[in-house]
């Protein structure tokens, strides 16, 4: 904030002092006699002593710029009026949320639901799922251990529900890439890319399966098996709509659809651990994987 200038007192020049001498008066015909001239210049004399006390005005005056100078202090602690007005946004932020409709029991419990599901995955990053425990979650996730069981049974009720998630979305991109694919090099390539982008955006989940497909529970590998082999029986059903494979049996079909999705769980184990920039090799890599095992099953003779 920029100050005024202000004009500063008065100096020794603005002050002055007009002397007769008794010698001048004396000459003029106005002084008084010797005698008393010489009292005159006596008690003249003292003047200077006076004069000298009333100089010391421009030092007291001089004190006023200092004074003056705590102006700009003053004036700098009304400057921290804009912090104290900075603070009223956050409170109309905070009068808005008010305003907005509260959440539901049920979205509550939703999002809590969400929160310990995102925190086991992030304690999933580098550790079994059978090495987490319930309460390191429920800490997390930022509730009490007694406040998990209002959302799962049990940890491994939790488990199996990151198998589901792992596996519903990648079954919904798959199935909306061959629905656009017109012949199976298409079906291929469209399912490789859809593969290296879905891997990419759901690393978690994929080292999650990736590490308990062979891991210690029983019912989280018996899950993902599952949902591998239901995997497999969907594409399997596709494959038999394109006219260059129509002469293979359903048991044939099932054969080539597994391998296919043999070939999908090895890609995407190799993504998770793939340096940066080696996405492309990989996905050409599993395409020509897939060609391959098509390319087999016209020469295929189950005699």
């Amino acid at each position: 904030m920029t100050g005024s200038k202000r004009d500063g007192p008065a100096g020794p020049g603005a002050l002055r002092l007009v002397e007769s001498t008794p010698a001048d008066d004396v000459a003029a015909g106005r002084g008084p006699a010797p005698a008393a001239a010489a009292t005159t210049a006596a008690a003249t004399a003292t003047t200077p002593a006076a004069t000298a006390t009333t100089a010391t005005t421009p030092a007291a005056t001089a004190t006023t710029p200092a004074a003056t100078a705590t102006t700009p202090a003053a004036t700098a602690t009304t400057a921290t009026t804009p912090a104290a007005t900075a603070t009223t946004p956050a409170a109309t932020t905070s009068d808005r949320s008010d305003d907005d409709a509260p959440l539901t029991r049920q979205e509550r419990k939703l999002r809590t639901r969400n929160a310990l599901l995102d925190a086991a995955l992030d304690q999933l990053e580098s550790r079994s799922f059978g090495a987490i425990s319930l309460r390191e979650v429920s800490r997390a996730a930022g509730i009490t251990p007694t406040a998990f069981y209002r959302h799962f049974e049990s940890m491994e009720e939790l488990g199996l529900v990151l198998v589901d998630e792992s596996f519903a979305s990648l079954r919904e991109m798959m199935r909306a890439g061959r629905a656009e694919a017109q012949a199976p090099g298409d079906d291929i390539r469209a399912s490789a890319a859809t593969l290296v982008r879905h891997v990419g955006t759901h690393q978690s989940h994929y080292r999650f399966i990736a590490r308990e497909r062979s891991g210690g529970i029983a019912s989280l590998r018996a899950a993902i098996a599952r949902e591998i082999q239901s995997f497999s029986n969907e594409l399997a059903d596709d494959l038999r709509r394109y006219p260059v494979l129509e002469d293979l049996d359903q048991p044939s079909l099932e054969l080539v659809a597994g391998l296919i999705v043999t070939v999908m769980v090895a890609t995407a184990e190799r993504l998770l651990d793939a340096p940066p920039g080696a996405e492309d090799a990989i996905r050409h890599n599993t395409v020509n994987q897939m060609r391959l095992i098509v390319l087999g099953s016209l020469r295929w003779n189950r005699d």
